[in-house]
């Protein structure tokens, strides 16, 4: 039978905001059959909701909308694991070609997770308190590792409301606290080369330093003066030009070699939700994209980090993590940029980002083995914007 004389299929599914992301949640066992289990069927569904791969860059067709952050997809299901409430996969769905990633987490849309599996049923409603916090322990399986997210309870209900404000999200809502227990990748050491400041070669910047780390998410963090940027960037002056945006592309790629995560040049190309790019530089004062000025004393640091080739609108989640967790390491670039934060009694930073600050912190130590890091700490807020069903054609 042709795609033209089918029926549509009809999927549950929630449309969410977690943090400065937007996502489509499903829970695993509402997936056709086919598409619970990894593999072309998974992605082609993906694809096919999200409305990529789609040569206009606009993902008309899909739920999807046409940014990194906003062309996302979630699959939660009851834990298979000892001591988690529920499984978390991430996908980031490429917009241009027909390409699922499912390399790393989403930090932001972690927010939402909790929320979506208690609504779902998903959580054992003997740990769930009428009023107060519930913890829900989430096994993040992109990356095997264990996040717990502290999300509000009012009256039998999760409470997305509040008066939280989050930089890059418009209207407050209820604050959600995120957890990431010990985030350096399991396979990896938190410095892959075993150096707090690398030297990276780039044809188009020349030799400049760098810290690659593994904490959230891997991520390559560069000086914004060895760019020739100024760390004041907003998007607009990034993503308009493409011979910038080259640029930096080929920078994450050559980062990405150096770190051992591909093996040539040309891989990077399937892997662009990892490592992350990012450049820091001292405070400063500058005015964020919603007009709202940035004083310098209130910062400790300023970053900039680029996401699936663009630069991000405010911060991901998953890279957020790993500015706390190398500030929290005496030495590395992004400590040496917020030096004057270093004997904060919390651990935390507040950094500058396009869209205004946010406050991160990480426990970090030093062992025999390396340097580790026990936990990093952000808040963000999750709401739920629509929920019923998707429709599609099956397209595998």
């Amino acid at each position: 039978m042709t795609q033209a004389l089918q029926s549509q299929l009809k999927i549950a599914a929630t449309y969410m905001r977690g943090g400065t992301s937007k996502g489509v949640f499903f829970a695993l066992d509402d997936l056709p059959v086919e598409a619970q289990q990894p593999g072309p069927a998974r992605d082609a569904l993906l694809l096919r909701v999200i409305g990529s791969p789609d040569p206009y860059g606009k993902q008309t067709d899909g739920m999807g909308g046409a940014t990194s952050s906003t062309s996302k997809t979630v699959i939660v299901s009851k834990s298979q694991q000892p001591d988690h409430d529920v499984d978390y996969l991430f996908g980031q769905v490429a917009i241009d070609r027909a390409f699922v990633d499912w390399s790393g987490n989403c930090g932001n849309l972690t927010a939402a997770v909790g929320a979506f599996a208690i609504a779902q049923g998903l959580i054992s409603s003997g740990k769930l308190p009428r009023n107060g916090i519930a913890e829900v322990r989430i096994w993040q399986a992109n990356i095997a590792k264990t996040i717990i997210a502290k999300v509000p309870m009012r009256d039998g209900l999760v409470q997305e409301l509040g008066d939280f404000e989050l930089d890059g999200v418009t209207f407050p809502a209820a604050e959600v606290q995120v957890e990431f227990v010990s985030p350096s990748a399991a396979d990896a050491r938190l410095f892959p080369s075993g150096n707090l400041v690398d030297r990276i070669h780039s044809d188009d910047f020349g030799e400049i330093n760098a810290t690659f780390i593994n904490a959230g998410i891997p991520t390559i963090f560069v000086n914004a003066a060895e760019l020739g940027f100024s760390g004041c960037e907003l998007q607009g002056e990034i993503n308009s030009n493409r011979d910038t945006l080259a640029k930096l592309e080929r920078l994450r790629a050559q980062g990405a070699l150096q770190m051992g995560l591909i093996s040539s040049l040309e891989e990077a190309k399937t892997r662009q939700h990892t490592p992350k790019l990012a450049w820091v530089a001292a405070p400063q004062d500058y005015q964020a994209s919603s007009g709202k000025a940035v004083n310098a004393h209130d910062v400790d640091l300023l970053v900039r980090a680029m996401s699936m080739g663009q630069l991000h609108h405010a911060m991901m989640g998953t890279a957020a993590v790993a500015i706390a967790a190398a500030a929290a390491v005496p030495g590395t670039l992004v400590h040496q940029a917020a030096n004057s934060a270093s004997n904060k009694a919390d651990n935390s930073i507040v950094f500058g980002h396009p869209s205004g600050t946010l406050k991160v912190g990480a426990k970090a130590h030093e062992s025999t083995s390396g340097w580790h890091i026990d936990k990093a700490i952000m808040s963000r807020s999750a709401r739920v914007l629509m929920e019923g069903w998707v429709r599609v054609p099956k397209c595998w």
